[in-house]
């Protein structure tokens, strides 16, 4: 068999751990292949799109993942500004490395950039994390996930909601239902969707031995909180609403509140200090240290889409601080619930959650071998 190049772009701390699930699963096809045999040689380039100094070697060897053979350095950016740098410079790695595959990751302006820069030169592109929908069209993130899934060639869905998004959206269809559409596309285009399972459950339950405390007195009860999305950082009216209800639930339960730099920045900017000690505001935390928190913690309270899952991953209830969430599957099942910005509604949600009994049981995100999945799929296509 012939070798297979993947490359893998990647901008943003979250991508690397989705990133290396599947780096892993490459590096055990490698070693279990036959002699005839060539094994897949994947080369990560990193944007830099949310570069830090926690991005250091320390990072890569806790969280055993291979270093990026590209740095891009391109960050602190507008949108448009970012994302147009990264199709240049991706361009440029795309036309020398020549891959057999272009592997993305969930929804930020890297992972556009890298779509359709690979687009743009006829490589094949696959989707990890496809098919996500909040249908809130002021969200970058929401524009990145949907014009990233209609380039992709191959579409990797980690829920069964995610396959019937994309099939409302005519992507996935099978032959017969697609015939006219295909028939007007001059090069055959047939876009593969394949529900390959969640692969940050595959890391939740590989990472979940490596969990690190952080250095931090925690109380015996207590809420795990982050805030960090635009929608709420961006508008004070809601920032203030949830630090609101935020104060009334810290008169019976503490809440551990790992601190996003944009929301700090946007506390001191409006000079909001929050005084009560029993929010206990820290620096934010590494994977191995949430994991951690999501442990111990007896309930979750996030606008992040990674953190909704990762509660459920460990068997903890969610209230959401948004108003939609692409993961709609964990709101229908009754494990996580909207609460918005509403400072009332945040504080009885979470009074009603510390009471109520959950099924945490379900199999939503599939059996922890997404990343194997995703890797057999695409040696088979190859």
């Amino acid at each position: 068999m012939p070798s297979i190049k993947i490359v893998t772009i990647v901008g943003a701390r979250p991508q690397f751990i989705k990133a290396a699930v599947v780096s892993r699963a490459i590096a055990g096809r490698n070693q279990g292949v036959a002699e005839n045999f060539e094994p897949i040689n994947e080369i990560i380039v990193h944007t830099g799109q949310h570069y830090d100094r926690n991005m250091s070697d320390v990072f890569f060897e806790e969280m055993q993942i291979p270093r990026p053979d590209y740095f891009l350095d391109i960050h602190e950016q507008s949108h448009a500004a970012m994302t147009g740098r990264m199709l240049e410079k991706i361009e440029e790695v795309l036309i020398k490395e020549k891959p057999d595959f272009v592997l993305v990751y969930g929804d930020t302006n890297t992972t556009l950039a890298g779509a359709l820069a690979a687009a743009k030169i006829h490589l094949k592109v696959a989707h990890v994390e496809a098919g996500l929908r909040s249908f809130n069209r002021q969200m970058p993130e929401e524009i990145n996930r949907v014009l990233t899934d209609h380039v992709a060639d191959i579409l990797f869905c980690p829920t069964r909601q995610a396959v019937d998004n994309l099939t409302v959206e005519g992507i996935g269809l099978n032959d017969s239902a697609r015939s006219d559409r295909s028939e007007s596309k001059a090069d055959g285009y047939r876009p593969s969707v394949e529900l390959a399972g969640d692969v940050m459950f595959d890391a939740a339950l590989y990472y979940q031995k490596f969990s690190r405390k952080p250095q931090i007195d925690l109380p015996g009860e207590f809420v795990l909180s982050t805030i960090h999305r635009a929608e709420n950082t961006d508008n004070l009216a809601r920032l203030k609403s949830i630090f609101g209800g935020f104060q009334k639930i810290a008169k019976t339960l503490p809440i551990v509140l790992p601190l996003h730099p944009r929301t700090k920045k946007t506390l001191q900017n409006q000079n909001i200090e929050i005084i009560d000690s029993n929010i206990r505001i820290i620096d934010p935390v590494s994977y191995l240290e949430i994991i951690y928190l999501l442990e111990k913690c007896a309930l979750v309270m996030t606008d992040s889409g990674g953190l909704q899952k990762e509660a459920f991953f460990f068997k903890k209830p969610c209230i959401t601080l948004r108003d939609e969430t692409e993961w709609v599957e964990l709101v229908d099942n009754g494990v996580n619930v909207l609460a918005g910005a509403d400072s009332g509604k945040i504080y009885d949600l979470c009074m009603e959650a510390m009471s109520k009994e959950y099924d945490f049981d379900l199999d939503l995100y599939g059996k922890g071998d997404a990343g194997e999945r995703i890797v057999r799929i695409l040696t088979d296509m190859a």
